[in-house]
């Protein structure tokens, strides 16, 4: 966690998820592509509603460990994606009984790199 190098006030906010349970609203459901650079989507991705983010949209979110397309999701945040070179860190979201071994932070960089290879970042738990 010392790598936490943008606004203390916004990382305490992403840090007020951790291991807690969040609705996420899927506006891009697992194999759909991005509207602007047309990069396929290989998991569930979205926001939390009534939520605001540094960007000034609402926080995001990774849905992990569900294998087909969601309209809404409701979740543990078990990780975030505190992206080092931009303001728009993530949460990462899974089934509340999921084993949470099974969501090394490798695993959650494999699955979430279609998007974060463009960004330095860090996984904090």
């Amino acid at each position: 966690m010392n790598n936490l190098t943008k606004n203390k006030a916004c990382d305490q906010l992403y840090l007020s998820y951790l291991n807690k349970v969040v609705e996420v609203k899927i506006d891009r459901p697992l194999n759909s592509l991005h509207p602007k650079h047309g990069f396929k989507y290989n998991v569930n991705y979205g926001f939390v509603p009534k939520t605001k983010a540094s960007d000034g949209e609402e926080i995001d979110a990774y849905v992990l460990g569900i294998n087909k397309p969601l309209k809404n999701y409701k979740g543990k945040c078990i990780a975030i994606i505190h992206r080092l070179n931009d303001l728009d860190d993530k949460l990462v979201v899974v089934p509340e009984n999921s084993n949470i071994d099974n969501f090394t932070d490798k695993k959650i960089q494999e699955q979430t790199y279609f998007q974060e290879q463009y960004f330095e970042s860090v996984i904090i738990r």
